[in-house]
C-alpha cells in the first residue's frame, strides 16, 4: 500500500511507500493528514518510559515545506499505460474496449510527418485500426476519431500511474479531476 505525499497547500506530490511516510512522520515533516490510520508502524523501546514506538501512517499525508512552483506546470509523462487507461481501453476509431496487449500508441499526426509525441496528438487504438490507418493523417484514411486527446491533470495522472489506490486517495483525487475526464466515465 502506498501513501499520497502532498504539499501543504493540498497538491499531489507522489505516491510514497509506507516506510517513507514514517520517517516523515518521524522527523516531524507532516503538516496534516487524511483519512483513518492505514497502517502501524511499530519501533523500539524507549529506554525512559519502556514503551514502544508507535506511528500510525495515514493514507494522505500533507509535508511542511515549499514546493517549487514550476513543478505543477510540468506536463505529466507520457507512457502507454496512462495512455491506454486515459482513454478507457477503447479504439478512438472502431470504439471497441480491448485488452493491452491489443493497443497501440497512436499519432493523430504521424510522427513521420512532423507530429509530435504528446498527449494531444497521441490516442489509444487497437492494432488493426493503427495498421488501416498507417502514415496517414485520419481523414486521409476516412477514419474519424470517436474521442478527442486531452492532457491529464495533475490528479488524473496521479490516479493513471495505475497504484492500488485506497478509498480515501481516491475520493480525494476525484474531487479535484474536472467532471468532464474520461475517468467518470
Amino acid at each position: 500500500m502506498d501513501v499520497l505525499q502532498l504539499d501543504v497547500s493540498g497538491r499531489p506530490q507522489a505516491w510514497i511507500t509506507t516506510k517513507e511516510a514514517a520517517v516523515i512522520y518521524a522527523s516531524d515533516g507532516v503538516a496534516w493528514t487524511l483519512g483513518d490510520p492505514c497502517q502501524v508502524m511499530r519501533g523500539g523501546l524507549q529506554r525512559r518510559t519502556g514503551m514502544q514506538s508507535r506511528i500510525e501512517v495515514h493514507p494522505i499525508i500533507a509535508v511542511r515545506g515549499a514546493v517549487p512552483s514550476r513543478a505543477w506546470r510540468q506536463t505529466p509523462a507520457l507512457t502507454n499505460p496512462k495512455l491506454f487507461t486515459r482513454d478507457r481501453q477503447v479504439c478512438a476509431y472502431c470504439g471497441h474496449r480491448h485488452h493491452s496487449e491489443d493497443l497501440t500508441r497512436e499519432h493523430i499526426i504521424p510522427t513521420s510527418r512532423g507530429g509530435v509525441d504528446s498527449w494531444m496528438n497521441c490516442i489509444t487504438a487497437c492494432r488493426c485500426c493503427n495498421g488501416r490507418k498507417g502514415s496517414r493523417l485520419p481523414e486521409e484514411a476516412n477514419m474519424s476519431l470517436l474521442y478527442l486527446p486531452y492532457v491529464p491533470s495533475l490528479h488524473e495522472d496521479m490516479i493513471l500511474r495505475g497504484r492500488r489506490i485506497l478509498a480515501d486517495q481516491m475520493e480525494f483525487l476525484l474531487a479535484s479531476v474536472p467532471r468532464s475526464s474520461r475517468l467518470y466515465a
